[in-house]
């Protein structure tokens, strides 16, 4: 009778090389991506506005440098205006929207909260040229007071623009600093798992 031939079964030893602490980075960004990533085909488009809004020069200004450009725009435009259209209030409104959310896109994100604040002010130092008015300190406090009533309308637009945009820098910046945290969780649980490595003989 024949008998078959049985070979022991092979034991095979993997060696798992100990992972160096670059690879421990890697392996957490990876699981960040991983988190992050979204499925295909529901990516949005981006909208034209927002690109155009991208291509602008992207300064960061302190809360001073801000008010700064913002009531200096508005006294510029405000001269222009009564030089060229005899002081109209239609188009220093207008004017002063575009101001308004330059001025909340280019403040520093620590100063974000002074964007409302400042637009209101810029508006005022932009009235004094177009607000008119006999001589004397009281009677251009009394237009200054009737021009700013005139125009609350404009006054509040842009007051609200800044804060919606102040309020939506906000909102992603603390988004931006959740991914970190998750981004150093997941690293932190990453080296955890990480086997200890063998001394070497």
């Amino acid at each position: 009778m024949e008998q078959h031939r049985t070979r022991p079964p092979q034991r095979r030893q993997s060696q798992q090389a100990p992972l160096s602490p670059q690879g421990t980075i890697d392996e957490a960004a990876a699981v960040y991506r991983v988190m992050d990533a979204k499925p295909e085909g529901r990516s949005r488009p981006v909208p034209p506005a927002v690109l155009a809004l991208r291509r602008l020069p992207n300064p960061r200004l302190t809360g001073i440098g801000a008010g700064l450009f913002a009531a200096a725009s508005m006294f510029v435009l405000a001269c222009l205006d009564e030089l060229l259209l005899d002081g109209s209030s239609t188009v220093f409104g207008v004017l002063f929207l575009p101001v308004s959310a330059l001025t909340a896109l280019w403040v520093r994100p620590a100063d974000l909260v002074t964007a409302p604040i400042i637009v209101p002010i810029a508006f005022a130092v932009g009235v004094i040229p177009i607000s008119g008015g006999p001589g004397g300190f009281a009677g251009q406090t009394m237009a200054l007071v009737t021009a700013l009533a005139v125009h609350a309308g404009w006054l509040y637009g842009g007051t609200l623009i800044a804060g919606l945009i102040a309020t939506v820098r906000k909102v992603r910046l603390m988004r931006q600093r959740q991914r970190q945290r998750r981004m150093l969780l997941a690293a932190q649980t990453a080296r955890a798992a990480q086997p200890p490595r063998r001394p070497q003989r």
